[in-house]
């Protein structure tokens, strides 16, 4: 047994149902941290995150309260790809610290990081394993459209922002296949027991 959990990503194109699966992970006793929330919370809130917004791209980006106005950077950012780089340049970072200071803090084989850009990022090289989430391209869109009130448009310009599956499998030790969610389970089962014979064993 490690005296450190095994670092596992967890990732997938937008909605692919990433944070389904890892949901289901934790339910059978793994941590998760999810990247996506945490880098939003972050993003709203660190003060190097937030000076940098203002100062790029407008002091208005922030309302009277001080909240960020999560639409309308997104507007900016998903329409530029260098904005967007440099916006995650200076996120990714500070996501990444966190991480390692909460993966440290924790008492199980293995973490889960669930992460959108965990391969864009170029942090999918600080992990152990990483997991793949594929769906068909038109179920995902269906599901962003239902659950976000994004257009067809804003997501296909988010999809075009991050790489593509076949890209993310060559890199990948395991893959899931969410088509849909009946089959889940099964293969889930066997990566968790596949990940946790190997911390067992020193992974």
């Amino acid at each position: 047994m490690r005296d450190k959990p095994l670092i596992v990503g967890i990732t997938g194109g937008i909605g692919s149902g990433k944070t389904t699966v890892a949901r289901i992970f934790e339910k059978l006793g793994i941590p998760i941290y999810i990247a996506d929330d945490k880098s939003r919370e972050l993003t709203a809130n660190h003060p190097d995150i937030k000076d940098f917004i203002k100062k790029q791209y407008g002091e208005d980006l922030f309302d009277k309260n001080g909240d960020l106005r999560r639409k309308a950077l997104g507007e900016i950012v998903f329409a530029d790809k260098e904005k967007l780089k440099a916006l995650n340049a200076v996120i990714h970072p500070i996501v990444k610290e966190d991480f390692k200071s909460w993966a440290e803090n924790q008492d199980a084989p293995y973490v889960l990081k669930e992460a959108a850009v965990l391969f864009e990022s170029g942090t999918y090289t600080d992990c152990d394993y990483v997991i793949l989430v594929v769906a068909p391209k038109e179920s995902r869109i269906q599901r962003v459209m239902k659950r976000s009130g994004l257009s067809r448009d804003e997501i296909l310009a988010r999809m075009h922002h991050q790489w593509s599956d076949d890209d993310k499998v060559a890199l990948s030790d395991f893959v899931v296949n969410n088509e849909d969610h009946s089959n889940l389970l099964p293969q889930i089962f066997e990566i968790h027991e596949d990940i946790k014979r190997a911390a067992n064993s020193g992974g």
